[in-house]
């Protein structure tokens, strides 16, 4: 049996779940409203502000789904009263990263600057102190949607292993390999 799907989703205060016929499950809460479909196999029982999922079978395809869709209707829970955050460090000499709203402008060394519009759904903002490295930060009630971006930001220069320079997030280790050794007869 699935350990995931098996463990209980706990609503917390102010937060509403609600199944309509078309298996779409609605997640309302103080930081907005967030909806997922579920497949019309899965059972969904909310008793005593507990909810959980229940599967109609042992198949090979229930047991997988059974995990998914609690932990996805658990993000949403969570993002509806919480919220998610992301911070991203942005690793080298010259680069720099600023926000004019969901704009983020950044320069990354390439010979041009690049510039990322970011979905109206997510919060962003950028810091850059004297000393440290620039940082940008991602927030929103959709994980999904935040994970997406980060990726994408993540992508335009990845961290590589000999100087350490990228982008990564803040408090991400990035392992280090050696360089070549000199004088090697």
């Amino acid at each position: 049996m699935s350990r995931i799907g098996k463990k209980p989703i706990s609503i917390p205060a102010g937060v509403t779940v609600e199944v309509n016929s078309d298996n779409l499950v609605t997640v309302k809460g103080p930081k907005g409203v967030l909806t997922q479909g579920m497949d019309p196999d899965m059972g969904l029982t909310i008793e005593d502000g507990v909810l959980t999922v229940t599967r109609p079978s042992e198949q090979k395809r229930h047991k997988a789904l059974h995990g998914l869709y609690r932990s996805l209707i658990s993000n949403l829970v969570v993002g509806v009263s919480e919220g998610y955050k992301k911070e991203l460090e942005l690793v080298g000499v010259g680069y720099k990263a600023t926000n004019n709203g969901n704009i983020i402008d950044m320069s990354l060394g390439y010979s041009h600057n690049i510039y990322l519009i970011v979905p109206k759904e997510l919060k962003v903002e950028t810091k850059m102190e004297k000393g440290k490295n620039p940082i940008i930060i991602l927030e929103g009630i959709d994980k999904q949607l935040i994970g997406l971006v980060a990726a994408k930001i993540k992508s335009l220069r990845k961290s590589e292993p000999y100087k350490g320079k990228g982008i990564k997030f803040v408090g991400e280790v990035i392992r280090r390999k050696a360089g070549k050794t000199a004088g090697k007869k």
